[in-house]
Formats: C-alpha cells, sequence, structure tokens
C-alpha cells in the first residue's frame, strides 16, 4: 500500500518561495505550518473581514471598467485581486511599494517551473533575487507591525501568522512568517486572478447561467437595500457559489502537481523505481467525461451533486490541500455578485484562441465592451 511519502510533493524550484514555506516542508513540520496557516486563512472572524475589505476595491473596479467601455480583462482583473491581495495580507495600498511587489511576485511566477540554473541573466536567479526583495519588503513590514498598536479587527493574515500559536505553545519564527507570506499571496494572488477572469468569460458564452445568476444576486441586492453583502450572504448564494466552483473546474489554475518517488514502487504492474519524477495532470480529472457529464460545457448545476473523491482537485486533496482555498472561493464569488447586479459585457473576440503558458489565457487577454445596465 502506498501513501503520501512514497510519492511525495515535490516542485522543481522550491527555493523561490522559501525552505520554511508549505511548498517545502514535508512530515512533520509541514503538519505543523499547515495548521497554523489553515488556522489563520479559515479563521471565520478573518472571512468576515475579508469580505468586507475586498468589495471597495472590486466595486470602484467595476466601475472604471464601466467608464472605460472597453478593457481588457485579464489585465484589469489582475490589478484589482494584487490591491485587495495587498491590503489582505500586510494591509498596503495602492502605491509605488505595492507595484513593486506586483513586479517581484512576476518575477517569482517565472522562475517556479524553470531549471534551477543559478547564474546571472537566467529566470531562476532573476526569481531568487525577488524573492530576496520581497523578504526585505515583508521584514520591515513586521517591523512596522510590531511597534503598531492594534486591534483584531485591524489584522491582516501576516498579523494572524506572526500572533498565533501551534499546538505546543510557540509562535512561528520570522522567516516562517515571511516564507508562508510569500506563499500564500503567490498562490492566492494567481490562483484568484486566472479564475476571476474566466468567470468573465464563461459568463458571457452563458447568458442563460448569468440570467440564473443575476435573479439571485437581484434578489439579495434588494434585501440588502445598499448596504455591502457579507460572509453569510454569499453562503446564502447557493447558485452563485455553484458557478464558482464550475469556474473552478474549467479554469484551475494547477494544471499539474510533481511528485517524486522516495522508494522503490510497483502499482498496477507498473514500477515506479525509487528518484523518478511523477507529473500528475489533474485537468485530466477534471475534464473527463467519466467523471463530469459534457466536461468542457459550463453548467453549475452539475454541482446539485457533488464530485467523486479524490476526482476535483483544483486546490489540492488530503492534508495538502491549498490553505487559502477559502480566500479565493470568496474573492470570486463577490465578483460575481457585483457584475451580475450591475453590469453587462460581451466578449470582442468570441472565437479568440488560447495561450496556455503559464497559466491559460484568451489570446487576446479577454478584451470586452463593458457598460452598466
Amino acid at each position: 500500500m502506498q501513501n503520501m511519502e512514497d510519492f511525495r510533493v515535490m516542485w522543481p524550484t522550491e527555493a523561490v518561495m522559501g525552505s520554511s514555506s508549505l511548498i517545502a516542508l514535508h512530515g512533520k513540520p509541514y503538519e505543523r505550518v499547515r495548521k497554523v496557516v489553515g488556522t489563520v486563512a479559515n479563521d471565520p472572524n478573518a472571512l468576515r473581514r475579508i469580505v468586507l475589505r475586498v468589495q471597495p476595491r472590486v466595486v470602484a473596479g467595476l466601475e472604471s471598467w464601466a467608464e472605460k467601455g472597453r478593457v481588457l480583462v485579464r489585465h484589469e482583473v489582475r490589478e484589482m485581486v494584487f490591491e485587495n491581495i495587498g491590503r489582505l495580507f500586510v494591509s498596503l495600498d495602492p502605491g509605488p511599494l505595492l507595484e513593486e511587489m506586483k513586479g517581484l511576485f512576476a518575477g517569482i511566477m517565472k522562475g517556479v517551473r524553470v531549471n534551477p540554473i543559478n547564474i546571472p541573466g537566467t529566470t531562476f536567479y532573476r526569481a531568487l533575487q525577488c524573492k530576496k526583495r520581497l523578504d526585505e519588503i515583508f521584514y520591515s513590514e513586521m517591523e512596522r507591525k510590531n511597534q503598531a498598536k492594534k486591534t483584531e479587527s485591524d489584522y491582516d493574515l501576516m498579523d494572524g501568522l506572526m500572533n498565533i500559536q501551534d499546538g505546543d505553545g510557540g509562535k512561528f519564527s520570522d522567516e516562517e512568517v515571511i516564507d508562508n507570506t510569500v506563499a500564500l499571496v503567490f498562490a492566492g494572488f494567481e490562483s484568484t486572478a486566472t479564475a476571476s477572469m474566466w468567470a468573465v468569460y464563461y459568463l458571457a458564452k452563458y447568458p442563460d447561467v448569468l440570467k440564473k445568476l443575476r435573479e439571485e444576486n437581484m434578489a439579495l441586492r434588494e434585501k440588502k437595500k445598499g448596504v455591502p453583502i457579507t460572509f453569510d450572504d454569499i453562503s446564502s448564494l447557493k447558485y452563485t457559489n455553484k458557478a464558482v466552483e464550475e469556474t473552478l473546474r474549467l479554469a484551475n489554475v494547477s494544471a499539474f502537481v510533481f511528485r517524486t518517488v522516495t522508494r522503490d514502487i510497483e502499482y498496477k504492474g507498473y514500477t515506479f523505481p525509487k528518484g523518478w519524477k511523477v507529473m500528475l495532470w489533474l485537468r485530466y480529472f477534471q475534464t473527463n467525461p467519466e467523471y463530469f457529464d459534457d466536461p468542457l460545457t459550463f453548467n453549475p448545476d452539475r454541482w446539485d451533486e457533488p464530485a467523486k473523491p479524490w476526482i476535483y482537485q483544483v486546490f489540492g486533496g488530503g492534508p495538502r490541500t491549498c490553505a487559502g482555498n477559502m480566500l479565493a472561493r470568496i474573492q470570486i464569488a463577490i465578483l460575481i455578485h457585483h457584475l451580475s447586479i450591475g453590469y453587462k459585457w460581451e466578449l470582442v473576440n468570441p472565437d479568440a484562441g488560447v495561450v496556455y503558458l503559464p497559466h491559460p489565457r484568451p489570446s487576446d487577454h479577454l478584451a470586452v465592451k463593458f457598460s452598466r445596465l
């Protein structure tokens, strides 16, 4: 029988994220860090604060899209999401520092899946330099936080990592706080921005789905009478949440995960020698007709029944499930809510091709004509 350590999670360039990040750890050290990070990222009070914090930027962003009339959604939504990520993780408002951080994370993104050749001029070298500069920025932010007097309602996710205790009563080291803040921002930004872009695309392609979303969210708007929606409101939007899951199924940012065989394995007549690299293609499961009827059709109602165990792994599975999965889901649901109650849009190039690296996107960056209802 195999266990998780027989096929160990392994990214080609874990050094880019830091040796103390969830991505790089295994066994007991991983369990300790995963529990702490998961508690901070999924704390109900934190999620309630997150819902209120991200809405103003979403509302302002969509209003600016309508004023422009024609936008490249990929660019616009990445700007919107990163500004919210900066606010949620380190309480940074838009400005030169946040703009620099966006460029640094872009450098890290390019270096995650490259050959780890650490010499000047290589993508990997550049990614390590980006990580070094991010460490400097976050250490400075930690010093500022240690000197500031804050109430729990003011906490961002870095505050949570700095203050929460593990099961033995200990706290994260500075390195653990920094590495896991970097990893969470990286994962939260890419997954949320990519899925949000594709949500706009699929709702333009499937007007019947958008009609149902409008009905559900308009009803909530009438009930709220101009008051921002809450975490509990999002939980009540059944069809909207199904649309979020369907978007994630088709627009999963993690197309595959890497594994390294830690001992000789015999499995169903195949031999996996120790040291071999194995790549698990997650999109195969999520678009396989054996598991999903008409899998390439955007159909939120398929989520009336849950997916089969271990088939739907857009955030991984088991103990290595992404700790920020609820954060991504919430942000996509908020975007869908405000899109459906206030705006209409159409694709400029409905037959545009798809560019697949580093993550799938329409070749025209999702150009749309956008206006108020």
